[in-house]
């Protein structure tokens, strides 16, 4: 079961959540990590476009992974998320700031764009609810990875 990604539900965890918390795997700091997370909500509003990392072939392969219950593999690499990208606020809270922004942001382009598909790099066009399905799944590896939940 992956996080619901309605604001109410991801606040109290940003909130817990400080720029010194350790990733229980990989290299992001945690600020960096909330920065990231945006840079995907900025995927799919279309203010951050990614060239396709994958052949159009396995785009079928990778959609039927988003709809399944797997969980996002710890210590993945790609390309467009360096864990050593600068960071861009000068604390963590700011960085929370921003995701929240963008967030609304993606809800009111949606409202208004019911039917806009954006790309991700690995899963091609994705609808409204293919990217709330996406988001929920990298939240959940993303919280886990920083203690903010328990991994089942």
């Amino acid at each position: 079961m992956f996080i619901d990604t309605n604001l109410e539900t991801l606040i109290p965890f940003f909130n817990k959540l400080k720029a010194e918390t350790v990733p229980l795997w990989g290299s992001m700091s945690a600020q960096r990590m909330v920065e990231h997370l945006t840079d995907t909500l900025r995927i799919a509003t279309g203010e951050n476009p990614q060239k396709m990392e994958i052949p159009e072939e396995k785009i079928d392969r990778m959609v039927a992974f988003l709809d399944s219950e797997k969980p996002m593999a710890r210590n993945m690499v790609v390309p467009f998320a360096p864990a050593d990208a600068p960071l861009r606020h000068q604390e963590i809270e700011l960085a929370i700031d921003e995701y929240i922004e963008t967030w609304l942001d993606l809800e009111a382009l949606y409202s208004i764009n019911p039917d806009l598909r954006n790309p991700h790099p690995y899963y091609g066009p994705l609808s409204y609810e293919q990217w709330k399905r996406l988001n929920a799944k990298h939240l959940t590896h993303h919280f886990i990875q920083f203690g903010l939940i328990e991994d089942k």
